[in-house]
């Protein structure tokens, strides 16, 4: 069979049909969308009919569309549309080893689009401008597995983003359920957020049913966040409108891992090891770090010392993070650390097990620290 129209194999007519359903995102955007446009492509040089056997389960657009949490649903007192980001649900590794980021951005911003066509639709509606929306972000489940850089990285892109093209369409973004790493979250993305934006931020503390009634009618809001609103079947998340997410199955996995840049690489000799000493002046702050190894594994650990200025030994340190071996020659190892209190943290590579290999190591680390600002972000509603 040729791949022509009108001579195609069953497996051909097959494969076209599921090329056709895995472009259903980008169909708007291409130039034609009839059987000979998306022919040529498979009969293309690079392409082969066997290539996209299979490919149906692992398409960016389908992971993203199940498994990426969020949702318009429901209008504020003023008719503005609200959209809910629900953090506890997002699978970082999960949506990052089966979409790249430049797929997730698009699919953020095809949402911010449609909350824009929101707006408009609703000036129709009520007779009146409407032009701003509403973000609630539930952080409740907020963790250290969302300070996993890559992820952080997507988010500081995304509200640079919102920044550069969607300037004075925020009416207020609100946070309920906030736990104790927020700040370093908030410090993370603070940088990346206008002054008019920052000003729109509210933390709502354990009252924020009621504070958010007093923004949103209790029809227009969701049971589950403290209003009367159901799906039809009586579910009060209205899963019908947000979209919790969930893990994201590894069969959808393109990849393993996601390429970094490391900032620092050292030589481990035999026996030895590589001990790098951190600060910490504040309680609450974070320690993050992502690290490779090259041709074996590697041992790594997280002390704190007891004695100021003199190198010490592992023995001789409080042990924060129990030291065991990595097989960061096969994936690279990135983990966090919450400080509970001052001190000079030491993060330790330990090679004293191999008595033949040196070890390259690369590695970043990172300390993240606690905004002080967080009082000014509990504000009164009806400044909106």
């Amino acid at each position: 069979m040729s791949g022509r129209v009108g001579d195609l194999s069953p497996g051909q007519a097959e494969t076209l049909a599921k090329f056709r359903e895995n472009l259903q995102d980008l169909m708007p955007s291409l130039p034609k969308t009839d059987d000979y446009f998306l022919l040529r492509w498979l009969r293309g040089k690079g392409c082969r009919w066997r290539g996209f056997s299979g490919q149906r389960r692992r398409h960016p657009g389908k992971v993203i569309q199940k498994y990426l949490p969020g949702g318009l649903c429901g209008y504020d007192r003023d008719g503005c549309p609200i959209w809910y980001d629900i953090v506890k649900s997002l699978d970082p590794k999960g949506l990052l080893f089966s979409a790249t980021k430049q797929d997730l951005i698009k699919a953020k911003m095809r949402d911010c689009e449609r909350l824009l066509h929101e707006c408009d639709l609703q000036t129709e509606r009520l007779g009146k401008k409407v032009e701003t929306i509403v973000m609630i972000f539930d952080c409740e489940g907020l963790g250290l597995k969302h300070f996993w850089k890559p992820l952080v990285e997507l988010y500081q892109e995304f509200f640079a983003l919102l920044e550069e093209n969607y300037p004075e369409t925020l009416k207020a973004m609100i946070i309920v359920k906030a736990t104790k790493l927020f700040p370093v979250g908030y410090n993370l993305m603070k940088p990346f957020l206008g002054e008019d934006t920052r000003k729109k931020i509210v933390v709502m503390g354990a009252n924020w049913k009621e504070r958010l009634l007093k923004l949103i009618s209790p029809e227009q809001l969701p049971a589950h966040f403290g209003g009367t609103m159901t799906d039809p079947d009586g579910n009060i998340k209205c899963i019908t409108k947000i979209n919790f997410g969930g893990e994201v199955p590894k069969s959808f996995y393109m990849r393993d891992q996601v390429k970094t840049q490391f900032e620092h690489s050292v030589v481990i000799s035999r026996g030895s090891s590589h001990q790098v000493e951190y600060e910490i002046l504040l309680p609450g702050c974070l320690l993050r770090w992502q690290f490779v190894s090259d041709g074996a594994d590697i041992g790594f650990g997280v002390f704190m010392k007891t004695k100021m200025g003199e190198r010490q030994r592992a023995g001789e340190m409080t042990e924060v993070l129990a030291s065991q071996r990595y097989n960061a020659h096969m994936v690279p190892e990135d983990g966090t650390l919450t400080c509970p209190e001052p001190g000079v943290y030491v993060l330790r590579f330990d090679n004293t097990y191999s008595y033949v290999h040196a070890k390259k190591v690369s590695f970043t680390v990172e300390v993240l620290l606690p905004d002080e600002g967080m009082q000014g972000l509990d504000k009164d509603l009806t400044a909106f």
